[in-house]
């Protein structure tokens, strides 16, 4: 584990304990949370967690259509077939990104907790994929300054949250909204992501949008800079 990292977010969150004027001064620079992106242009952004479940209809959709997507995945779920994601990165239009080594809440984490779950995962994830990692995912959108602070010293540029989440987590889907420009939409690799990633993308259709890459947009809209 990286000690010099793990003191610069130590040190850190001791200067967020100070008080207000030592908490303002801490919070420059911080990796912007970023839940929907301000933009002009019609268009929405899809990204997918996890990574446990494998589905080759999914995959179908997003090569055939050619859909930008952010993966945020954990490097166990990836692992046992990381085959079905490079083919993904390689053949279509997806980035892989960071949603931690084992999904906790990472403000429930002390400063090593923090670094080994989130430059562990990106350290595993550059390892398969050949990249870095410079977004994350936190777990359960659970984000503090502090996580923001470890982000920041394993090389995050923006923690990404999300707008809607197309997930079917029971029985039926939920409620399908009206997507707006700039959107994030929430899906994960379950047994009906194939379902969910349809749904999202005829609501994307019917708003009059096109999903796009979300880094590009990041940096375009200021968002982030470099990276």
């Amino acid at each position: 584990m990286g000690r010099s990292r793990v003191l610069v977010a130590a040190l850190a969150s001791l200067s967020l304990a100070l008080g207000a004027a030592g908490s303002a001064q801490a919070r420059v620079g911080l990796p912007p949370v970023v839940a929907q992106v301000a933009t002009s242009e019609k268009v929405v952004f899809i990204t997918v967690d996890d990574g446990w479940h494998h589905d080759p209809e999914a995959a179908r959709i997003l090569l055939e259509r050619r859909v930008p997507v952010s993966l945020f995945l954990l490097p166990g779920a990836a692992s046992y077939d990381a085959a079905y994601f490079t083919r993904l990165t390689e053949e279509g239009r997806a980035s892989v990104e960071n949603h931690t080594l084992g999904h906790p809440d990472l403000t429930t984490l002390d400063a090593a907790g923090k670094d080994a779950e989130v430059c562990g995962a990106g350290e595993r994830l550059r390892a398969v994929f050949g990249r870095t990692p410079k977004l994350l995912r936190p777990p359960y959108g659970a984000v503090d300054d502090e996580v923001r602070l470890a982000a920041k010293a394993c090389g995050v540029k923006a923690l990404i949250t999300w707008t809607h989440d197309f997930t079917t987590w029971g029985d039926a889907p939920p409620p399908t909204p009206r997507l707006q420009a700039g959107d994030i939409v929430l899906l994960h690799f379950t047994p009906t992501l194939a379902a969910d990633l349809q749904r999202a993308l005829d609501a994307a259709r019917a708003a009059g949008l096109k999903p796009a890459a979300l880094m590009p947009h990041l940096k375009g809209s200021g968002v982030i800079q470099g990276a």
